[in-house]
């Protein structure tokens, strides 16, 4: 059923009137008698009989009258809410983010925020692989990860920053007249290491057998600060990002450059080829500004 020609049939009604419905529209008056036509044709019934200069609804023109009454409401709050998505007042965005990742976004959800205040923020924490699925499934709109990614999948990626790796050590003597670390020099500690879920882990991982070792794993963990009281209790040592070290006890621990080709590099992923909701671009393009100096321009 043509939704115009719903409007067109319960403005005749409320008017009494083609030629005052057809003012009301503004269409011309054959343009109204000719949808009404076509309405009763699918409809395959008459809605409306004339007696002189009045109209009468017929049973079926009645119902469909007060149904159209309905339908046509519903379809305007329809209209409203589609033009507040698309001019983010309202909304919803589906963010997956790692668990250590969130002390680097947070300047950038706040900014998000200010800006659209009406869009629904739903934050998910899983680790780099598993936040990779639930954009791959639908699931999550967007999400923040550890790059690169795999070149097999069908994602869509954007570099947003990217920080040196350290080796965290307990503060003691030993570790004291270091200055840096190489990555063949782990292969003679535990190590204390993230889950198989995270992307980081699956590039030490790379790494460690590029420098001819299979690493000593003492822990495995989800969590950076429990790793990092892991390595102040003498479990082994850890290889953190540098911003999260940086947050770490400074009296208790020391943290150690890591000689490697390896950097944290964070950006964002969402599908190939699928659509982009108006609040994933809005991120896209608040994370865009947030780091500009990262960012290449894209086309969305």
């Amino acid at each position: 059923m043509d939704v115009r020609a719903l409007r067109y049939f319960v403005e005749v009604v409320r008017q009494q009137s083609f030629t005052r419905a057809a003012e009301q529209l503004y269409v011309t008056q054959p343009t109204i008698s000719k949808m009404l036509r076509q309405l009763e044709e699918e409809l395959g019934c008459t809605l409306l009989i004339r007696e002189g200069r009045k109209l009468h609804l017929t049973d079926t023109g009645q119902a469909v009258y007060q149904r159209g009454l309905t339908i046509l409401q519903e379809f305007k709050q329809l209209e409203a809410e589609i033009s507040d998505i698309n001019e983010l007042k309202t909304g919803e965005l589906r963010l997956g983010i790692p668990p250590m990742v969130g002390m680097q976004i947070a300047g950038s959800i706040s900014a998000f925020r200010q800006r659209y205040p009406g869009v629904e923020l739903k934050i998910s924490e899983f680790g780099g692989l598993t936040v990779q699925q639930a954009v791959l499934s639908g699931s999550l709109d967007i999400a923040m990860t550890a790059l690169p990614v795999a070149d097999d999948l069908p994602l869509n990626s954007l570099a947003l920053m990217s920080h040196p790796l350290c080796v965290l050590v307990p503060r003691t003597e030993e570790w004291l007249r270091r200055s840096h670390m190489p990555i063949s020099e782990l292969a003679g500690h535990p190590i204390l290491i993230y889950n198989e879920e995270f992307s980081l882990n699956r590039q030490l991982m790379r790494a460690f057998q590029a420098s001819g070792f299979t690493p000593q794993i003492a822990v495995r963990s989800g969590q950076w600060d429990f790793l990092a009281a892991m390595v102040q209790a003498g479990m082994g040592v850890a290889i953190l990002p540098e911003p999260i070290c940086q947050r770490l006890d400074k009296s208790q621990l020391l943290w150690l450059p890591l000689e490697s080709d390896l950097v944290w590099k964070l950006g964002l992923i969402w599908r190939e080829g699928s659509y982009l909701s108006r609040s994933a671009q809005a991120w896209i393009t608040c994370c865009r500004e947030f780091w500009p100096s990262e960012t290449p321009r894209i086309s969305l």
